[in-house]
């Protein structure tokens, strides 16, 4: 518990010590506390890092970009659906404004400046493993920003003063580049650590070896597709895989204890952002539960997970039959009750409640307060799949894709083998598998853009539409910038 009081703690440290980016890329200066009197001993360094970590639990949280955009959800009782959602999106309508990200990329920034030349006496270890995180984070804040707005500037310089620069987009595909150097530069740090244990995950809730080789496995994957990075980046996303397979993960015998069980004791998370409901609030899941009002005489009212009020669980989101769908074939899938459950109502079924996280009932009310998982095994077996088909080796594809649909109950894969048919089933898969885990968008478009599906005919409220695959930059950012550029298409 005392690991993550010091999480929010930390958080007080980086809102006082880089409070913001008004303009791309013109920070304001640090203070002169942050400058004169912190950074200053062996111990200010761990807190710093800690705090960062702040920044992932809110990048994670939010499903506009990673979700909404997809086909997995529509509208329940009480819709709090936007512009992501409708595909409405313009510079005036939703549009990114990226100072979150780049407060804090600022803060690896000043990090990784200060303590370069700081030499730890009392921990020695603890200076590469500091710089390691910090590497690997400014390395996931450049990887969520791209995939939301594709090109992006580059700031790698802390910002201390009153000279802030004003940079332009980078392509997409210099922004890659550093995101790989940042990764690699992560795991030659963790691998400079005598004694350490490249196959256990000291924390699931902070960067170590195998999550940084997830994230690069990932990054990889979204290079060699979006990026037309090719074979080379699928080979690299490979070598990353087997490099997470090493570890000690291991599926969940019961898919139950996917979601069920807390990342720091499930054996097949790899990394995941902690909650708690005395230390963090309510996550995402508030806007999938249903509040009793709004089930009052369900028949199946003990099996729905209902809060007792909108303080806890909002009643906005139900699977779509799109989603649903993909479990139509196999109606003894195990995951179905743990993806989503229909209410049913003296006059029939309604709505479909989605069960994928069902918070934690207390003896005063249910809450949202579910670790959010970022990575885990299956997933990586699925992006595995992924690989091998693309590099066109469908029998291994098809190998991996059934140690997932082992444990769904679902039986061996018995589809054409042809590389088309075996990278939609890989998409399917990943629909069931990771439903509502806050990647279904991401997954979309790097299939759409590797030729298994096209987009603007798979998601429905894409359907007629020309709305970019990226965001566009708003007009704050764009007015405070004149070396910035909008978005393509719009």
């Amino acid at each position: 518990m005392k690991n993550y009081i010091l999480y929010i703690s930390a958080l007080i440290y980086a809102g006082a010590l880089l409070s913001s980016c008004e303009k791309i890329l013109e920070v304001k200066p640090q203070s002169s506390i942050t400058e004169e009197n912190y950074f200053k001993n062996e111990g200010d360094y761990e807190p710093y890092v800690t705090g960062i970590y702040t920044f992932i639990r809110s990048f994670h949280n939010n499903v506009t970009y990673g979700t909404e955009r997809s086909e997995e959800l529509i509208s329940a009782s009480n819709s709090r659906f936007g512009v992501a959602w409708s595909q409405i999106i313009t510079p005036a309508s939703g549009a990114v404004n990226y100072n979150d990200w780049y407060r804090a990329i600022g803060h690896c920034n000043l990090l990784l400046m200060r303590i370069k030349d700081f030499t730890f006496t009392a921990n020695p270890d603890a200076k590469n493993r500091i710089m390691a995180e910090t590497y690997a984070l400014r390395g996931y804040f450049y990887f969520h920003l791209t995939r939301i707005i594709g090109d992006a500037p580059l700031m790698l310089q802390a910002v201390v003063d009153d000279n802030v620069p004003l940079l332009p987009r980078s392509p997409a595909t210099d922004v890659m580049k550093q995101i790989n150097s940042d990764l690699d530069s992560s795991i030659l740090l963790f691998k400079a650590i005598p004694g350490y244990n490249f196959t256990a995950f000291s924390s699931k809730y902070r960067f170590t070896y195998g999550s940084v080789q997830a994230l690069k496995a990932d990054a990889k994957l979204w290079s060699a597709k979006v990026l037309n990075g090719g074979t080379a980046d699928l080979n690299d996303a490979l070598s990353a895989i087997e490099e997470v397979e090493k570890t000690n993960a291991s599926l969940n015998a019961d898919f139950a204890n996917v979601t069920g069980t807390r990342a720091g004791s499930n054996p097949e998370v790899i990394l995941a952002a902690y909650y708690n409901r005395d230390e963090t609030g309510n996550n995402y899941v508030i806007n999938a539960l249903p509040f009793l009002a709004i089930i009052q005489g369900a028949l199946n009212l003990d099996s729905l997970p209902y809060c007792a009020t909108a303080a806890n669980g909002q009643g906005a989101y139900q699977i779509s039959e799109q989603s649903r769908a993909l479990f139509a074939a196999h109606p003894e899938d195990k995951r179905i009750p743990y993806t989503w459950i229909v209410e049913r109502q003296s006059d029939g079924p309604r709505i479909a409640w989605i069960t994928k996280y069902r918070g934690t009932k207390y003896a005063e009310d249910r809450v949202p307060d579910n670790d959010l998982i970022m990575y885990r095994l299956a997933d990586i077996y699925l992006m595995k799949a992924e690989v091998y088909a693309a590099l066109d080796n469908t029998p291994l594809a098809i190998e991996y894709l059934e140690k997932i649909r082992e444990r769904a109950g679902t039986g061996e894969y018995t589809g054409a083998e042809d590389k088309q048919s075996v990278e939609r089933e890989i998409l399917d898969e990943r629909g069931r598998e990771l439903f509502f885990e806050n990647r279904r968008w991401y997954d979309l478009v790097r299939f759409h853009r590797g030729g298994t599906i096209d987009v603007y005919n798979y998601v429905p409220n894409l359907i007629g539409k020309t709305t970019p695959l990226f965001w566009p930059l708003n007009t704050t950012v764009l007015g405070n910038n004149d070396m910035l550029e909008q978005t393509d298409g719009y």
